[in-house]
């Protein structure tokens, strides 16, 4: 069995590509809010973070350092164990994600895994768990709406998020993350662009991400389901949304940007998944300062009533083509995919609607 494991044993496999895992999950998402910061200052015409090191690089160090510092207090109340373990069950789907993405070469952890896209659906649906554990362990009302709100929205979402995934699955022919990668002349983002549309608004809506943020709706809810918060523990929860963001780019620049490939990708490959996970990420920050916040009855307007439809949409289109062409979509047919991706969302877009003014309570 040893030929299975690049380094030649199992134990040193694991253990090379767990730390890793761990060093890139970390500094990647340093890495991720420092962007993040220095872009909404592009956007918004301010400088960003610029004090702490060269261009602010040091910001999140300086920000970890002031959150160790900080006091833990735990409500009398509170459900000590679950107030306890909550923030560490929502930042563990982040490391575990990366267990099945390829970084270089088709090098990882677990790559070859021949379920490798049902695992990371699988292990990314857990955050669920630990949101309502932290909302119902802090024994606080408005934490506990906080966390249904969030519930409500991470489960709505992943339906459309999933379907978009099955669209890159009859695609390639497997559900294997290293076929995904292998598969096809063309990143499939051109071949399913209407899949890659959905896979985004949902993995933004899931992952809790502006302008879909119904966590950080502090003028209804105070600061969500983490109101209890406080120290490490809260900056478990902000560690995590990163996270997420993270995990869910890898997964964007793997399924749709094929991952590692690229211009002397045996040499560079790491770089280009990265500069593609790059890629993937400044699109989210960009929806995020772009449009303003979504009232919670529009954003579940938004899955079920437009989403939903258009996932579907592009699930029958794509296993029509898969069907008409024997198993391999031509290059070309990525011309009449985007006609037919304008054309869905228009119609759709005329079809339905947010919404708008005041929602008012009639007693």
């Amino acid at each position: 069995m040893k030929e299975l494991w690049p380094l030649g044993n199992y134990w040193a496999h694991w253990a090379v590509f767990t730390v890793i895992v761990l060093a890139f999950a970390i500094v990647g998402v340093m890495m991720y809010i420092w962007v993040e910061r220095r872009g909404f200052g592009v956007f918004q015409l301010r400088m960003g973070p610029n004090r702490a090191g060269p261009f602010g690089l040091l910001q999140s160090v300086a920000d970890a350092i002031k959150v160790l510092l900080k006091e833990d207090i735990v409500p009398t109340v509170a459900d000590k164990a679950a107030h306890f373990v909550a923030p560490a069950i929502v930042f563990l789907p982040v490391l575990l994600v990366f267990a099945v993405v390829p970084f270089h070469n088709g090098f990882g952890l677990l790559p070859d895994l021949n379920i490798g896209i049902l695992y990371v659906v699988a292990i990314s649906s857990l955050g669920v768990v630990g949101v309502f554990m932290a909302g119902w362990a802090s024994n606080n009302k408005y934490s506990i709406i906080g966390a249904m709100r969030v519930m409500a929205a991470m489960v709505s979402y992943e339906i459309p998020l999933v379907l978009s995934i099955l669209g890159v699955v009859l695609v390639s022919g497997s559900l294997s993350m290293n076929d995904i990668v292998a598969g096809g002349p063309i990143p499939l983002f051109l071949l399913t662009p209407l899949g890659f549309l959905v896979f985004l608004l949902s993995a933004m809506a899931e992952i809790n991400r502006g302008p879909f943020d119904m966590l950080e709706a502090d003028s209804e809810i105070v600061a969500g389901f983490h109101t209890e918060y406080s120290g490490m523990k809260f900056a478990m929860f902000f560690l995590a949304e990163y996270g997420h963001a993270l995990a869910m780019s890898a997964i964007a620049a793997t399924l749709f940007f094929k991952g590692w490939e690229g211009p002397g990708a045996q040499y560079i490959g790491v770089l280009w998944f990265i500069i593609k996970m790059v890629f993937v990420f400044i699109l989210l920050i960009w929806f995020r300062v772009a449009f303003p916040r979504l009232r919670i009855d529009q954003l579940m307007s938004f899955g079920w009533k437009f989403l939903l439809p258009l996932a579907i949409a592009n699930l029958l289109i794509i296993g029509g083509e898969v069907v008409g062409f024997g198993g391999d979509i031509p290059w070309w047919m990525m011309f009449p995919n985007f006609a037919v991706a304008g054309a869905l969302i228009l119609l759709f877009s005329r079809a339905y609607s947010l919404g708008g003014g005041r929602v008012e309570v009639k007693v």
